[in-house]
């Protein structure tokens, strides 16, 4: 059976208190993350995130615990980096990402497109508040479901995608185990929360 990622989890994993923006990123290039659509704990759904040395860099565990409506991006220690909201009483579907464990201020507004004219558009990511100066829209484009998706800034430039993952010898994983590939200057922690919201969307 094809392997994952070989790296134990440490438990002892010094707690950080920001997003890292580039795990994996071997200098100037992009950083290539493995997702495992599987949580670390049983009979929990979730992800389990390793860089490009097979060690824990984000972990989701709460699907099963609480509420959907709300679901928490973890650093390998288990601390908070993001927290991803649906906004109740809105129309379609409508997110809001805040630092660590929540707050009154979102970083981040995502939109569910809904209109099946827009071919291969899913998503639409708006920055709110202090992150709203740094660049405004991300659209993403593709197919969640085949696990082919694109991130592309106002530019049309793509600042992160998701791929089917292959193994040794060419044999596939499946869904369940994909690529997320982060081009340098974008969040690898904010990626990887599009990647759950795509989840919750789509999957």
């Amino acid at each position: 059976m094809a392997k994952v990622h070989p790296n134990r989890v440490d438990s002892d994993l010094p707690a950080t208190s920001a997003p890292a923006a580039a795990y994996g990123t071997g200098g100037e290039g992009a950083a290539v993350l493995t997702v495992w659509r599987k949580s670390l704990l049983l009979n929990f759904d979730g992800f389990t995130v390793f860089d490009a040395k097979g060690d824990l860099v984000f972990r989701v565990d709460n699907y099963a615990s609480g509420s959907r409506w709300e679901v928490v991006l973890m650093g390998a220690a288990g601390e908070p980096l993001l927290t991803i909201r649906r906004k109740k009483l809105s129309l379609g579907e409508h997110w809001l990402v805040y630092e660590g464990e929540g707050g009154d201020r979102p970083r981040f507004s995502v939109k569910k497109h809904a209109n099946v004219l827009q071919g291969k558009a899913l998503a639409q990511v708006t920055r709110c508040g202090l992150d709203a100066e740094g660049g405004g829209t991300y659209e993403v484009e593709g197919s969640y479901a085949r696990r082919c998706c694109a991130v592309y800034d106002e530019q049309r430039r793509v600042v992160a995608e998701i791929k089917r993952k292959e193994a040794t010898g060419g044999v596939r994983f499946g869904g369940d185990v994909f690529r997320l590939v982060v081009q340098p200057g974008f969040d690898a922690a904010v990626a990887m929360a599009i990647v759950v919201l795509l989840e919750q969307m789509f999957g």
